[in-house]
């Protein structure tokens, strides 16, 4: 999954100073999350903040206003673990005024770094590793007792309660179907913060999206790191179910209009998993499908075990499988040992599958992970070039697909205000970001409505209402 910063978990709660101590009237404690990384982090800040609303804290968008501040960081990108001690050094002054105030690091950066940032951040109350998201309450309590807790590790039995989601926003349901991921790539260190690969079971899956879909989501997203890869667990009596079967199984039930899913790993796609894809109309037109590479060499050198020719194979079944699929992929530039001959051959790919959406990045060591240890590193200034040539071809190949849906009518699922006043915005199937007109009377978040394309911008549309 891509890194990207993420919006801070209860956004809807509003801004409000302090309340007097002397009103008579117990002030709410609230809590203060901020999330960086990706939808799996996103939905870990919704299981948090669930929680603690369940103990009686509110969400806040201020940090002066918490009693709790929790960091849920991410470890993908460069430097992650600099930028999350200068964050707590922000938040260390907050506690100087305030020393009831709890402060926790969660997320991957606190299951790497573990008891080293309870040692180097005096004021640091708890760390709290990804796989014990569910015990965060019994964290807190500990930490209230004066206690500095680590939560660290990945237990076989682990707390998921759906009733403690704070579902943030009003049109998407996220559900993680597989957490975790065994795969060996050189230059990830997701293993190593997520644990080894561990599938929930196919029914536990079922009851949560049925869940969602009796609260009114229309939109369902099933969430791992190598999503396509579950398997129904052994211990369960469902048998040798795979991801073509819970595809098939969602996507069937009553009251879903949208199903999407992430990660995908190339490798990991079947010929029946393909045919889910095509066969129901409610799985969303588009996929997000990491390449890291176009060149032969470099995949072998990252681990990926596929070849340019397979992944390419994969993109031309997946299209004529589903009519109009929009794909998405993350590719990294400056591997150690990539040369011009291997960047020009990533270029070509970008070329041939003409993605609707790219996210690239230069390469970061990550510690642990076996890529540094490779000859041939590629100096910054040259991987700083090469990412630059990468982004002007995918924006005109933007350009060019945005292009062609105008004068096109799309169902655009609403999702909040735009920053021109009097525009909501939206996302269609083929998770196009969609600006339009609100009119007399705006469409409520979370609903769909139909629009016209009337023009197109390298990362975005313009529409109208339909007549």
């Amino acid at each position: 999954m891509s890194g990207r910063v993420a919006s801070m978990a209860g956004a809807d709660a509003a801004a409000r100073p302090r309340e007097p101590a002397d009103r008579g009237v117990p002030r709410p404690r609230r809590a203060f999350i901020e999330t960086w990384g990706c939808q799996m982090n996103e939905l870990d800040s919704q299981r948090m903040a669930g929680q603690l609303m369940q103990q009686g804290v509110l969400p806040t968008r201020r940090p002066e206003d918490a009693d709790i501040i929790l960091l849920n960081s991410c470890s993908v990108r460069e430097k992650a673990e600099q930028k999350v001690y200068s964050r707590l050094g922000e938040y260390r002054l907050l506690k100087q005024a305030r020393r009831e105030l709890l402060i926790g690091l969660c997320g991957c950066v606190a299951q790497q770094e573990g008891e080293r940032a309870l040692a180097r951040v005096p004021d640091l109350d708890f760390v709290l590793g990804p796989a014990r998201v569910g015990e965060l309450h019994e964290v807190v309590a500990e930490a209230r007792t004066g206690k500095r807790v680590l939560r660290t590790g990945f237990p076989e039995s682990r707390a998921y309660d759906i009733d403690a989601v704070a579902r943030d926003g009003e049109y998407k349901g996220m559900v993680t179907i597989v957490e975790g991921c065994d795969k060996r790539c050189t230059f990830c260190i997701v293993p190593q913060t997520r644990g080894p690969e561990r599938s929930r079971p196919l029914a536990e899956v079922v009851r949560e999206v049925e869940h969602l879909l009796e609260y009114g989501f229309v939109e369902i997203e099933l969430l791992g790191q190598t999503v396509n890869h579950w398997r129904e667990p052994r211990s369960s009596a469902a048998g040798e179910l795979d991801f073509a079967d819970l595809l098939d199984r969602v996507a069937r039930l009553p009251g879903l209009r949208r199903l999407r899913f992430v990660t995908s790993y190339p490798r990991d796609f079947t010929p029946r998993m393909v045919e889910q894809v095509g066969q129901h109309p409610n799985i969303c037109p588009y996929l997000h499908l990491p390449a890291q590479s176009g060149s032969d060499r470099v995949l072998r050198r990252m681990g990926r075990g596929y070849t340019r020719a397979e992944y390419l194979d994969l993109v031309s079944r997946l299209r004529r499988a589903r009519q109009g699929l929009a794909l998405s992929t993350d590719l990294i530039v400056g591997f150690p040992g990539e040369d011009e001959e291997d960047f020009q051959a990533t270029l070509e790919l970008v070329s041939e599958v003409r993605f609707a959406s790219v996210y690239a990045f230069i390469y970061s060591p990550r510690p642990g992970t076996a890529a540094p240890r490779l000859d041939g590193q590629v100096d910054r200034q040259t991987a700083a070039d090469r990412l630059q040539r990468l982004f002007a071809l995918q924006d005109g190949i933007q350009r060019e697909l945005n292009g062609e849906l105008v004068g096109q009518e799309h169902e655009v699922l609403v999702t909040g205000w735009g920053k021109q006043p009097g525009t909501q915005t939206g996302r269609t199937a083929c998770h196009r970001i969609v600006h339009f007109p609100a009119g007399t009377e705006p469409v409520p978040l979370g609903q769909l409505t139909r629009v016209a394309i009337a023009a197109a911008l390298p990362h975005s549309l313009l529409a109208t209402k339909p007549p």
